[in-house]
């Protein structure tokens, strides 16, 4: 399997991450590329480089006062002259409605959801990695891996957050629209992919399903609850399949099924898996038990469809087993359709 990874992501070293009400350093560390991509390396998977592709792709799923934010905030936030090194918002508005500021504080606050994406000097988006992953993909390969970081199912059109700044997922799956009149997007993180979810919710030709930690009880809380089904054109292509916390290999797989099945119902051209490992039952995020060999079990599961499949790196944080998880994972998907 080719796996499309940038050396750029470790400029992006975040440091800030408030843990009930405690600050510390943030689980979302350069090593953890690193260590992915060592393991896929190890495994036999050819690792290559992104191409640029400009900023079409992107502007594509996020709106460009948005973008604007994104290129131009830390220089801004720099300038106030006593300013933290790294933007961390101190207020969020309700957009009940509410009027667009020009004060950098407000237009942090505008377009970041909460305070685990602090934006500094190196500050990177994998855009280009998943996109490059989508061509791929468009020319043939029945799979492909955009090993991307940060990570990126947290970000909507025009907002940051949990980690996340531009939403890799959705950008491939709409890049991936160029060819496929349908693309399915699954997410199996622990957390639910509120942005992708809101990118596609009044949308038919992308069905979005994630699998994840119940919101009542975990981040991101106020979305990725089962009623939650689409609106307008998109009503009935999402799907949420939320699990109680410390569920493990089994309940997982049997929510993975009634997940697939509604794929192949869809009928899409291409799938994107949004592949978060920190499902795992020793990542530092807690929230569910999935264990090293459910992971293959996952990744044979989904390879089951026979779909073009684009896998998005998500979640998975440090602890000793993380690479044994992508391993696991991309062994597994690799033998079935290999079988």
């Amino acid at each position: 399997m080719r796996v499309v990874y940038s050396e750029a992501h470790a400029q992006h070293d975040p440091q800030f991450f408030l843990v009930r009400g405690v600050a510390k350093p943030s689980t979302e560390q350069p090593a953890r590329a690193e260590t992915l991509r060592d393991a896929a390396v190890q495994a036999g998977h050819q690792v290559m480089a992104p191409e640029s592709h400009g900023a079409g792709p992107r502007a594509a799923v996020h709106t460009t006062e948005y973008l604007d934010f994104l290129e131009r905030a830390h220089g801004d936030w720099l300038a106030l002259g006593d300013s933290a090194p790294e933007i961390i918002p101190n207020v969020h508005p309700a957009r009940r409605p509410a009027g667009y500021p020009r004060a950098i504080v407000g237009r942090a606050g505008w377009h970041m959801t909460d305070t685990a994406c602090p934006i500094g000097a190196g500050t990177y988006a994998a855009a280009d990695v998943a996109v490059t992953g989508a061509e791929l993909i468009l020319a043939g390969a029945g799979q492909a891996y955009a090993l991307c970081r940060p990570p990126g199912h947290h970000a909507f059109a025009d907002m940051a957050g949990g980690f996340c700044f531009l939403n890799n997922a959705a950008i491939a799956a709409r890049h991936l629209r160029r060819r496929h009149e349908r693309v399915a997007i699954l997410d199996v993180d622990v957390h639910h992919g509120n942005g992708t979810q809101a990118v596609f919710y009044r949308s038919s030709d992308v069905f979005t399903v994630s699998i994840h930690a119940d919101p009542r009880d975990f981040y991101p809380f106020f979305w990725g609850h089962e009623q939650e089904r689409g609106e307008g054109d998109g009503e009935g292509y999402n799907l949420n399949l939320p699990l109680p916390l410390g569920t493990a290999d089994e309940a997982w797989l049997v929510a993975l099924e009634t997940a697939l099945q509604r794929i192949r119902a869809f009928a899409p051209g291409a799938l994107v898996v949004a592949l978060g490992l920190d499902a795992y039952v020793n990542d530092p995020l807690a929230g569910l038990a999935v264990t090293t060999g459910g992971f293959g079990r996952i990744g044979a599961a989904i390879s089951e469809l026979r779909l073009p499949t684009l896998l998005v790196q998500e979640g998975g944080y440090l602890s000793p087993e993380l690479g044994a998880n992508v391993v696991s994972f991309l062994s597994r998907f690799e033998s079935v359709r290999q079988g």
